[in-house]
C-alpha cells in the first residue's frame, strides 16, 4: 500500500507562514500529479494546487498568489509553501498523489494523506 504523510501543520496567527511537506512511500514505479487540497467544517474537500510531474501547476482562485507548491521528484515529496494566511484558510490539508504501480499491470491509483490540521487565528 501506498502512504503518505503530510508535516508542517499547525497553528498561525493571520498573516503568518507555514511549509507543509508530504512524502509518499512504499512501492512506487512512478507519480505523475500530487497536490494538496482541504476540507474545513461543513465544506467539500477542494484543491489547494496541484503539480505534475513536468511542473506544471494549478492553484485555486482563493489561494493564488499566496500559495507555492513545489515537488522533490527523486524524494516522492510534495511541499506547499503557504504566506499571508487567512483565517479562511483554517482546515485540513490532504496531500494527494497519483501513484503508478504493477500488480503485475500497470496500474494507476489515488491516493491521500491522512491530513494535517491548520488553523489560522485571526
Amino acid at each position: 500500500q501506498v502512504h503518505l504523510v503530510e508535516s508542517g501543520g499547525g497553528l498561525v496567527q493571520a498573516g503568518g507562514s507555514l511549509r507543509l511537506s508530504c512524502a509518499a512511500s512504499g512501492i512506487i514505479s512512478g507519480i505523475n500529479t500530487m497536490g494538496w487540497y482541504r476540507q474545513a467544517p461543513g465544506y467539500q474537500r477542494d484543491l489547494v494546487a496541484i503539480i505534475a510531474s513536468g511542473g506544471n501547476t494549478n492553484y485555486a482562485d482563493s489561494v493564488k498568489g499566496r500559495v507555492t507548491i513545489s515537488r522533490d521528484s527523486a524524494q516522492n515529496t510534495v511541499y506547499l509553501q503557504m504566506n499571508s494566511l487567512k483565517p479562511e484558510d483554517t482546515a485540513v490539508y490532504y496531500c494527494y498523489a497519483e501513484v503508478l504501480r504493477f500488480a503485475p499491470g500497470p496500474t494507476w491509483s489515488s491516493n491521500w494523506g491522512r491530513g494535517t490540521q491548520v488553523t489560522v487565528s485571526s
